[in-house]
């Protein structure tokens, strides 16, 4: 196992991450973990995405990303009119 891949990288981050929301506050040796609730909810955060984009399922191609920022750009500035519309009305 001396080559690291990206994927063996992020499940290993993914496993920590978990491992941290889980345990919450620890003492091992000289660490000390002690992430507080905020801490702990993004560890699990951090470690679903890790595991999820090691496991592919967040691997998104090129096209994909486009027709995602494309449609959510679209919703932002239909969103944006319908604000400005209320707010000119009233």
């Amino acid at each position: 196992m001396t080559d690291l891949t990206p994927n063996s990288t992020f499940l290993i981050a993914g496993i920590v991450f978990i491992t941290i929301a889980v345990i919450g506050q620890s003492k091992l040796g000289f660490i000390e973990i002690n992430p507080g609730c905020f801490g702990r909810f993004l560890a699990l955060f951090i470690g679903i995405l890790s595991l999820l984009y090691a496991l592919g399922l967040l691997n998104f191609s090129t096209v994909n990303f486009d027709f995602l920022r494309t449609s959510l750009l679209e919703q932002i500035k239909q969103s944006i009119s319908s604000i400005n519309d209320l707010l000119q009305g009233s």
